[in-house]
């Protein structure tokens, strides 16, 4: 079957560092935390990972076989402990009936543990079934990897028996499977009471993924034009490539911006006051400012004011370094790009302001899905496609859907709007008129 996975096209010495990094662990069966700031890449590294053809025999081994299983957890509908294992299996059972590695017996076999396990409702039974799947791959000569992506969005409902299953399943297979978590923090950020430092450190490794290098952005970037037949001149490509820096949604967006909106772009300087005045684009700042802590957002102020960063604050604040948010050169900081530079920027000048009363066009489009089904939940998915269709291959967090709902909840409240938004929790939103 042709892959159309576009990462998969990538050249094999794409992101080459973090690859062989991450091939070293899986070889040995290791677990590994990839942690990176919001949006930065992951997500784009793990498909190029997963899909690309030459990645095990380059980076794992020539011969011995690994089998990658990957579990998007944007996939669950509830953020719960039992859908969580349900979806596993099922994401187990789905690589297995398309891989070559393993034979009919082995997929029959799996296939009829996941079946069981829907009828049953029985979290015992699945978690036992997701073992006993990861067993007989192992028996068949194969290593399975798990892949957690996007592990931070059931950060609220894990515990310490949950943590306990995760490391049940790697005593049970002896070792021979191994975990993949993608994540903004590590594990023992997210929930500190149930992944401690001491239980980790013989758990997990941790993997920083900072925002990618040039000729990298350019892999991106082609691919990409390729694929929507864009064509920009290679002026305009280069300032682009400077102005991101590395950090894959900005890229992205900055491309989508150049397709649909024609404007004469003559300089560096257009191009950067073009994307750097797009909603989207303000909204994928403010997301990654929010997502640091206060230390480290006090941090970033300090290096735009120029003021001294003294040994407490980089280690109250290690993770800005981590990340690539910030490179330190010739003892001065470094922002990773200069529009996020630029958004702390209006940030210290109080320029950044969502509380007028007029809706910004994302917002009223928002308002407009949600008033076309008044009285009925709008589900999160019908958001993502009206109102940012142009992204939607790309993914919309969360976070954005959530922020720009905040935003206009808050202005329908100053306008003294007879409307008000619910919240459907784990599924959407609902406009109600209180006349």
């Amino acid at each position: 079957m042709e892959n159309l996975v576009v990462e998969a096209t990538y050249p094999i010495t794409f992101r080459q560092d973090d690859a062989q990094t991450l091939g070293k662990y899986l070889q040995g069966h290791h677990s590994v935390v990839l942690i990176g700031m919001k949006r930065v890449g992951i997500s784009n590294f793990l498909r190029f990972f997963l899909n690309h053809k030459d990645i095990i025999p380059t980076y794992i081994s020539r011969t011995d076989k690994h089998l990658f299983i990957p579990v998007d957890l944007s996939d669950l509908v509830e953020r719960e402990i039992f859908p969580f294992w349900i979806l596993t299996l099922k994401r187990i059972s789905d690589t297995v009936a398309q891989s070559s590695l393993v034979d009919r017996k082995v997929k029959k076999e799996i296939e009829g543990l996941f079946l069981s396990s829907i009828q049953s409702k029985d979290l015992f039974l699945v978690i036992d079934n997701v073992r006993r799947s990861l067993r007989v791959i192992i028996q068949s000569g194969v290593y399975p990897t798990l892949f957690f992506l996007r592990f931070d969005r059931i950060k609220e409902v894990v515990t310490a028996e949950f943590f306990d299953n995760l490391q049940g399943l790697k005593d049970a297979t002896h070792q021979k499977m191994s975990y993949v978590f993608t994540s903004y923090r590590g594990l023992d950020k997210l929930a500190p009471s149930v992944f401690t430092k001491s239980s980790l450190s013989m758990f997990s490794h941790d993997m920083y993924i900072k925002p990618v290098r040039q000729e990298d952005v350019r892999v991106v970037c082609k691919s990409y034009q390729k694929m929507y037949r864009q064509h920009l001149p290679l002026d305009v490509r280069s300032w682009l490539h400077e102005i991101v820096d590395g950090y894959i949604q900005y890229l992205q967006l900055g491309l989508i911006l150049l397709r649909t909106k024609h404007i004469a772009i003559k300089s560096k300087e257009d191009l950067f006051s073009f994307v750097m005045n797009d909603e989207q684009i303000n909204l994928q700042s403010e997301e990654l400012w929010e997502s640091f802590d206060p230390a480290e957002q006090g941090l970033l102020i300090k290096v735009v004011q120029g003021a001294r960063i003294s040994s407490e604050d980089k280690t109250a604040a290690k993770y800005l370094w981590d990340t690539g948010v910030l490179t330190e050169k010739a003892e001065k900081q470094i922002f990773f790009s200069p529009l996020f530079l630029y958004y702390v920027k209006q940030k210290i000048d109080k320029k950044v302001d969502q509380n007028g009363i007029e809706f910004t066009k994302k917002e009223h489009l928002l308002f407009q899905v949600l008033k076309e089904q008044q009285n009925q939940v709008c589900e999160r998915e019908i958001i993502i496609e009206r109102v940012w269709k142009e992204a939607e291959s790309f993914g919309v967090s969360d976070w954005a859907i959530d922020r720009l709902v905040a935003r206009v909840r808050g202005k329908l409240k100053r306008q003294g709007s007879e409307y008000e938004i619910q919240t459907i929790k784990t599924r959407g939103y609902k406009l109600v008129s209180s006349k």
